[in-house]
């Protein structure tokens, strides 16, 4: 039923790359496809608004229809709608505003937030999300598969709640009661990842709408990009604890380590058994993904038992990253800007296979 014919090959590859074999090459997001769409259907109305643009199951769900149609799924490009509602949308369902903007939504602290961590099912962040899901299910057919948004979670999601600077200050005068709030976090996390993946499985396969990720069980993307500022000990104590109950209860998990200064923690990460890649994002102004500086963090990555994911690689890049690299556990997001790039790019990484 997919639109993309050579899934199943795809499949076998990411299941080598989750256990430290093989490459996967894909990219961020999609590009157009050449020739006619896979399904001829007329392009839904403009939004009146962003509201309706990110909030508005029924028109995101015809949206992501339409575009799902043009896009290309050559190599191991993924079919799965972006149904993001955010980065970090777990804060939302805690009570955080949701803040269209017009190529991301902002997470916007909660100023009455009281410190409780409290699930409400009847919260509009929650009906929300399992609103847009069902609607790109039901509208999907089983011709693509429906991406699980950005929870994230952990610290991150109470930065999102508290402002960061707040919970930095916690961590010092606080740190028991930090505790707590961050355990209460990862429970609901559970609960609410379960409901999303109950919707969006298909035969208990599923998808991550962020760093192009499928497995054949359920998978998550974790991280605590506010780690760059808390000390390795602090990491061990208030990130750890809870990375590793979702590694021990989701089968298929990668960290996004995100920034040079984060690189401190990637002993901790590493110490990690049930964790099954890291992806590095080098963070502003630093060299991308496929430059050769990166190489030995790369290494050290695959030598400590994990997989890789390297993200914005150029197509010039992408030979010396496999010379010098490998290829077992490599994950290569390359930036593709048309179809006959990623036909050179299937050429070089089949010399390494």
């Amino acid at each position: 039923m997919t639109w993309k014919t050579n899934f199943e090959e795809s499949k076998r590859r990411y299941i080598d790359w989750w256990n430290g074999k093989g490459v996967v090459l894909t990219m961020w997001e999609h590009i157009q496809k050449a020739g006619a769409p896979y399904e001829n259907i007329a392009e839904p109305q403009p939004a009146k608004d962003l509201n309706q643009f990110w909030f508005d199951p029924k028109w995101r769900a015809d949206y992501l229809h339409y575009t799902m149609t043009r896009n290309s799924y050559m190599a191991d490009i993924l079919p799965v709608a972006n149904t993001q509602l955010g980065p970090g949308s777990l804060a939302a369902i805690f009570g955080a505003e949701l803040e269209g903007r017009e190529d991301t939504i902002w997470i916007r602290e909660n100023p009455n937030f009281d410190g409780n961590i409290t699930f409400n099912p009847d919260n509009y962040g929650y009906r929300l999300h399992l609103d847009l899901l069902k609607a790109c299910k039901d509208k999907a057919q089983g011709k693509y598969l429906i991406g699980c948004p950005d929870l994230m979670e952990g610290l991150d999601t109470l930065a999102s709640l508290r402002g960061s600077d707040n919970v930095l200050m916690d961590l010092m005068l606080e740190p028991d009661k930090t505790l707590e709030q961050l355990q209460k976090i990862n429970d609901v996390y559970f609960s609410v990842f379960n409901d999303i993946y109950d919707i969006i499985n298909v035969n208990g396969e599923m998808a991550f709408c962020y760093f192009s990720l499928w497995a054949p069980g359920k998978c998550s993307k974790l991280q605590s990009d506010i780690s760059v500022m808390i000390s390795q000990d602090d990491f061990r104590t208030f990130a750890l604890p809870f990375l590793r109950e979702q590694t021990e209860k989701i089968d298929y998990t990668l960290y996004h380590l995100d920034g040079v200064d984060a690189i401190r923690h990637l002993d901790a990460l590493l110490e990690l058994e049930n964790l099954n890649a890291i992806q590095w994002t080098p963070g502003y102004g630093q060299p991308q993904g496929g430059n050769a500086c990166w190489y030995e963090l790369y290494k050290k990555i695959i030598a400590g038992g994990k997989s890789v994911m390297a993200n914005w690689v150029e197509l010039n890049e992408l030979e010396p990253l496999l010379d010098n690299v490998g290829n077992n556990g490599l994950h290569i997001n390359v930036d593709f800007h048309n179809e006959d790039e990623i036909e050179k790019a299937i050429k070089i990484t089949e010399r390494f296979l």
